[in-house]
């Protein structure tokens, strides 16, 4: 197995990379997992990807499974991909704030050769597998490639459990301005409920200023009582101690990759999941009303939808238990995983 890494930051392709070396050295497979440090800057991406492209693998085990771009450019003549997303900031996010290459002649000529490298080394998989419908969608509109939905499960799903329906919602994630938890903050300002709201994850190491806006906009509302902020990085059994305690989770990506772990862990631990209708991947797990509610990317419908969870507690607690059914409904399942991914 290989994938690149950002050296000491955990995300969920590193969930992905961890569990499934796991789950197939557990199924007697021998597996030797490569991690190449690798940074996202524009300026240092192509002599990144080029190094990558020069190692020849072909004397080493006899498949190689890629996980996160742009792994799939090494070379071997059995390799799968995993694929969870592209570069985006050369994808569905040029043209947008979030897009991270300069649209310079430079710039350009970077966003062309991310995509033509894209498409050879896509190319040359023995299978393509993407981690939901948004990605694969992704693959086809800009690189003209088919891949089959394959989506991952937890680590640990043993480990949640749940403890209750207190009073609070819980957003649980990196905290970063695309995850949107600003977005749950101004909505906080129109609850009519006593409904509370944690949020919960460490910041990328270049958006510390993006948490000083959100602990900003808490203490500029006056909304202290209402929201806690929590910036950092928790262990496994206080994350599923929160899980296990809240009324419900959230979740407000903007067109993310997938649903996300913190809806599976949710769904895990017997709680609903809120999500907005703009969120990606999300919708293919969350079905309004089932086993959680869809709103309007908007402060006052997230509200509206927040009040929803706390007053009708039976409704919540029943979309809640019904998360699980929805995971076995999509196939969510390590013998699932393995048995395509080794096909």
């Amino acid at each position: 197995m290989a994938s690149t890494v950002v050296p000491f930051l955990c995300g969920g392709y590193t969930v992905i990379v961890d569990s499934l070396a796991d789950q197939l050295a557990r199924a007697g497979h021998e597996v030797e997992v490569l991690k190449f440090p690798f940074s996202s800057h524009h300026d240092e991406l192509l002599e990144q990807m080029t190094a990558l492209r020069l190692l020849d693998l072909t004397e080493h085990g006899d498949r190689l499974i890629t996980i996160r771009f742009p792994s799939y450019l090494l070379r071997h003549p059995k390799k799968v991909v995993w694929f969870i997303h592209h570069h985006r900031g050369a994808y569905d996010l040029w043209g947008t704030r979030y897009q991270d290459i300069p649209l310079t002649p430079e710039g350009i000529r970077i966003r062309d050769s991310i995509i033509n490298a894209d498409r050879l080394g896509l190319s040359e998989c023995h299978r393509v597998f993407s981690n939901s419908k948004v990605v694969a969608k992704r693959l086809k509109q800009y690189n003209s490639i088919d891949a089959e939905v394959l989506y991952p499960p937890l680590p640990q799903a043993a480990n949640y459990h749940c403890a209750g329906y207190g009073d609070t919602v819980l957003y649980l994630n990196r905290l970063v301005h695309h995850k949107r938890q600003w977005l749950a903050i101004e909505a906080m300002r129109h609850v009519r409920t006593d409904v509370k709201l944690l949020i919960v994850g460490k910041a990328d190491p270049d958006a510390t200023a993006y948490v000083d806006e959100l602990h900003a906009l808490v203490h500029r509302h006056k909304l202290k009582d209402r929201v806690t902020i929590f910036d950092d990085w928790i262990d496994e059994n206080r994350k599923c101690t929160l899980f296990a305690e809240c009324l419900a989770a959230a979740y407000f990506p903007v067109e993310e990759d997938s649903y996300g772990y913190p809806s599976l862990e949710a769904h895990q631990s017997g709680k609903a999941v809120l999500t907005t209708a703009d969120s990606g991947g999300t919708l293919e797990l969350i079905i309004d009303g089932r086993n959680g509610l869809i709103a309007s990317p908007e402060p006052i419908a997230i509200a509206a939808a927040l009040d929803e969870l706390y007053t009708n507690r039976a409704r919540t607690q029943a979309m809640g238990e019904a998360g699980v059914a929805r995971m076995r409904e999509l196939g969510i399942s390590w013998d699932h995983v393995l048995d395509r991914m080794l096909s």
